[in-house]
């Protein structure tokens, strides 16, 4: 058994400092690193790009809606048009700092209120899934395990990695239970652990409702910035070299 562990990072912005991107790198295998619309800024974009290539992590691009104040966890109204447009336009620009520092972007995982939608939205994770394609076809395409985002990157042709939570309750239907709901967000680490533990060894969890669903990952998130967030990875890691679990990126 193999699986990725992935964190968004990057969303620093200006003089305001967020995350603790230096440390929960020597945790993770992949980061994502946001494109300077819900978050981050060029400057922050490029210095999180030669920090994740020091410390030998795969790198991939996390675009979300052009939201910096509501942090891009507001629904936005965009034409089909307009979100590809802003799709290849950040993408391409963390691409870009990817390159010129001698690296290579491994995937692009939707960020906030955009990444939500798309797990439900078959033409709005079309549209995302045809930005990368169009963009590079190597790159992975990351969203939400058993979503429209899987579905689409499929049918596009690109590769796809399915993405479960270590910190986050699911709905029935293998969505993420809203944030504004009491429990969403799983606090207790050992709870943590075992979730991530029953999707990979046996393809299960309980969801929100405690129902038991069944649920596949190739890569598990972890959310650096919460307030265990490093006791978490930490843990899990650990946990997950005593289950003789392999612990690489997507492209191992």
């Amino acid at each position: 058994m193999k699986i990725d562990l992935n964190c968004d990072l990057g969303e620093s912005f200006g003089v305001y400092a967020l995350g603790n991107d230096e440390m929960i790198m020597d945790y993770v295998t992949s980061v994502n690193i946001a494109c300077g619309c819900h978050a981050g800024d060029p400057e922050i974009m490029e210095k999180t790009v030669e920090l994740a290539i020091k410390k030998g992590v795969s790198i991939g691009a996390h675009p979300g809606y052009p939201d910096l104040q509501g942090f891009g966890r507001r629904d936005m109204a965009m034409s089909k048009e307009a979100l590809r447009a802003s799709m290849i336009y950040q993408i391409s620009a963390l691409k870009g700092f990817v390159e010129i520092k001698g690296g290579k972007l491994q995937h692009v995982k939707p960020h906030g209120a955009l990444y939500n939608l798309a797990a439900k939205d078959y033409e709005v994770a079309r549209v995302i899934a045809q930005a990368i394609y169009d963009i590079d076809p190597s790159i992975i395409f990351m969203g939400l395990a058993d979503s429209e985002m899987i579905r689409a990157g499929n049918d596009v042709g690109l590769k796809v990695a399915r993405e479960v939570f270590a910190d986050r309750r699911y709905t029935k239907d293998k969505n993420l239970v809203p944030r504004n709901l009491k429990g969403a967000v799983i606090e207790d680490v050992s709870d943590s652990i075992n979730q991530c533990l029953s999707i990979i060894s046996k393809h299960e969890l309980i969801d929100y409702e405690g129902n038991k669903l069944i649920l596949e990952g190739d890569s598990i998130c972890i959310h650096g910035d919460n307030a265990h967030g490093i006791e978490l990875v930490s843990r899990l890691r650990e946990t997950l070299k005593n289950q003789s679990i392999k612990i690489q990126s997507l492209e191992v």
